[in-house]
């Protein structure tokens, strides 16, 4: 239930990347020896990623805020059907199943229906890898009774999954393996650095080309980096309802173009120190015409319903063109049940700013479009109703906290996590 048409104004604090810290738990798989994640959030994502990690026979519990896993013994091969249609992460544990067992039995990974989201770039490079990969209808028959083993590897889009699907699996494959068109996004770097944390050599972190030379690995601490779609999320949220925020642990360099785009359209934004970041706005954004999402370094993906909200009752017109998922906009409907005037077309989106959103009964349908409605909600006159909170849940721990220590009127109620072992699944 969001009351909009408030200002926020405060500090709040960036907790660990959600898409950082899912790759590095099922890479943790790997070490033989006990790892430490420190600042774990308790994301949906995350709980599932811990009840996987038990199915597959290293559990992990929480101690002060952090994970703490043993891993080292015994892997299973049969990932239950529930988790891995859970979420898209699930695909990760594939690597450190066939590095550590030799073998895997999955199912297709679920996750948000922003369109078509192909794993053939993971399959095709744990095949050149050693693997033995068959497809049975949406079943995965997976073997490398050798193990895996080094190569070169050209991947013809920088798929961040699948290069952090196969930096893991080289980091426990013999000898060495080069990995040509790599993402270079800040969470593939940090799975990079968690690796290199617990012994893994790898070069070309942050470029394109990864060279990595496997072998065994020990546990280590490790804190991964700040969750910069969170911190965009606040930015978009600030900008839009007006006001003054601090961001804490939200250094610059990976919210560059969010920080131009909202530059643009009337903000002021300035770094403090290293990390922390303040944005002020009066409220009354200007459209900032023409962008398109893009690979890192240019504008996210996962921002552009964001931004989207943000944009809705700015003077003049925005549009937004989607370069990487063909239905990445499917929050623009309950957008235009609140009054924006928008119009979507498969991947562009076109907004004319309205001067007021009202209150209205809007449903998530998927992680970041849940997260748009609540910037959109808050910026509306009148009460929204929110539904569909468990898309939110996957990547925002409390979202009505979040913005409730900046003056939002913002409240949840608390209903049962639906999670895979609450349907029956025995993990």
């Amino acid at each position: 239930m969001v009351c909009g048409g408030r200002p926020l104004i405060g500090e709040v604090e960036m907790p660990a990347a959600k898409n950082s810290i899912l790759p590095i738990l099922a890479a943790a798989m790997l070490a033989q020896g006990a790892v430490r994640i420190r600042r774990a959030p308790r994301l949906r994502d995350v709980e599932t990623s811990m009840q996987l990690l038990a199915a597959l026979g290293c559990p992990a519990v929480r101690i002060d805020g952090d994970l703490l896993l043993a891993p080292g013994g015994p892997v299973g091969d049969t990932v239950p059907r529930p988790l891995m249609a859970a979420m898209r992460s699930s695909i990760y544990y594939l690597a450190p199943m066939l590095a550590r067992g030799k073998r895997a039995h999955i199912t297709f990974p679920g996750g948000c229906r922003l369109g078509e989201r192909p794993i053939d770039l993971h399959l095709k490079g744990l095949a050149v890898m050693g693997a033995r990969i068959v497809a049975d209808g949406d079943h995965l028959d997976c073997a490398a009774p050798d193990g895996l083993h080094g190569t070169e590897i050209h991947l013809r889009f920088p798929s961040v999954g699948a290069t952090e699907t196969l930096l893991i699996a080289a980091a426990a494959a013999a000898g060495q393996t080069r990995i040509f068109g790599a993402a270079r996004e800040p969470e593939v770097g940090d799975l990079a650095h968690f690796l290199i944390a617990c012994g893994a050599r790898i070069e070309g972190v942050g470029t394109d080309r990864l060279q990595v030379w496997g072998g065994a690995l020990h546990g280590c601490e490790y804190t991964p980096i700040p969750d910069r779609i969170t911190a965009q999320t606040v930015l978009c949220a600030a900008a839009a309802c007006g006001g003054q925020v601090l961001l804490r642990r939200a250094p610059l360099a990976p919210l560059q173009p969010m920080a131009e785009i909202l530059t643009r359209a009337g903000c002021g934004i300035r770094q403090l120190g290293e990390n922390d970041l303040v944005l002020e706005s009066d409220g009354r954004l200007l459209g900032v015409g023409s962008l398109s999402t893009g690979v890192y370094p240019a504008f996210a993906t996962d921002a552009g319903p964001l931004l989207a909200a943000a944009m809705l009752t700015a003077r003049g017109d925005t549009a937004l063109r989607e370069t990487i998922f063909s239905n990445r906009f499917g929050c623009a409907a309950q957008f235009a049940r609140m009054g924006a005037e928008l119009d979507c077309d498969g991947r562009l989106l076109q907004i004319h700013g309205v001067p007021k959103l009202h209150g209205a009964a809007l449903t998530a349908q998927d992680l970041r479009g849940g997260a748009a409605l609540v910037i959109a909600a808050l910026t509306a006159e009148g009460e929204s109703r929110i539904t569909g909170v468990d898309y939110i849940r996957r990547g925002y721990e409390d979202i009505a906290r979040l913005f409730g220590q900046l003056g939002a009127k913002i409240t949840e109620v608390c209903l049962p996590v639906h999670t895979a072992a609450s349907a029956g699944v025995s993990v």
